[in-house]
């Protein structure tokens, strides 16, 4: 019997009535192992219980996920910023930031939704802005705040997708419709990534990256909302799972949905 990739899956801090817990919603762990196909276990925010060091080495690979709370922008030099709004989540921004760095040293690929794709920049160096979600700019990244959740989700614009990038390669695509529900976005990017997809404002919503064989990629958008009804979004994970089983994408390969 075949061993399947083993990935690691970010929780978040949550309030769950009157109690903490650790928290990561169901969509992003069913439908990394149901198209990946792989083996997953949650990785809590406890940052003071457990070390980043000893969690990696147990891990073929490292999804960081969304998440309702910002990036403390202490965490990207702009601790004094005047526009900062939480929530925030410290423990997860330390535990995020150890597993980056933990697994890339270790050559195991790294990725990212959202949040995780902010994770990643401010880790390679780079910063975020705040505004992303204001209504009178070219695109608005997120719905108005009186929105349904459904419909919050349904918020969507169109991304380029960079020619002989990994997802131009992976998904056969050269630009795609994705939804949008983001806060923070991409300011300066961070130091050796590449753009991988850009918003028609110029904002950057995918990014790769290669660390001494590792791979990195991460998306802005949602691909585990409804995953089961978007060829595109069954396509990134089936990349990811690629990516863990060390298969290369060729200019003509397209990871079919």
């Amino acid at each position: 019997m075949s061993t399947r990739p083993v990935i690691g899956i970010s929780c978040c801090t949550r309030t769950i009535g009157t109690e903490h817990a650790q928290s990561v919603m169901n969509r992003y762990v069913v439908h990394a192992l149901r198209y990946a196909d792989v083996a997953g276990l949650l990785v809590p925010a406890l940052p003071d219980l457990m070390s980043p060091r000893e969690v990696a080495p147990r891990l073929d690979g490292l999804l960081l996920t969304g998440s309702p709370s910002n990036v403390e922008p202490a965490r990207y030099g702009q601790a004094d910023a005047p526009d900062a709004e939480g929530p925030y989540d410290a423990g997860r921004d330390v535990m995020t930031a150890g597993l980056i760095e933990a697994m890339l040293v270790l050559g195991k690929p790294v990725f990212g939704i959202c949040r995780g794709l902010q994770e990643i920049n401010v880790a390679f160096g780079g910063t975020l802005r705040r505004d992303a979600s204001r209504q009178d700019d070219l695109i608005a990244h997120h719905a108005p705040d009186d929105a349904t959740f459904d419909a919050m989700f349904a918020h969507e614009h169109a991304v380029s997708l960079t020619a002989g990038g990994l997802l131009n390669r992976g998904l056969g695509r050269e630009a795609l419709s994705v939804n949008s529900v983001h806060f923070q976005a991409i300011d300066t990017l961070g130091a050796g990534l590449s753009a991988e997809a850009l918003a028609p404002d110029g904002i950057v919503e995918a990014v790769s990256a290669k660390v001494g064989g590792a791979q990195v990629l991460a998306v802005q958008w949602h691909p585990e909302w409804r995953t089961d009804a978007n060829p595109d979004s069954q396509a990134y994970f089936r990349l990811l799972g690629r990516v863990l089983r060390g298969e290369g994408v060729s200019t003509e390969q397209r990871i079919s949905a």
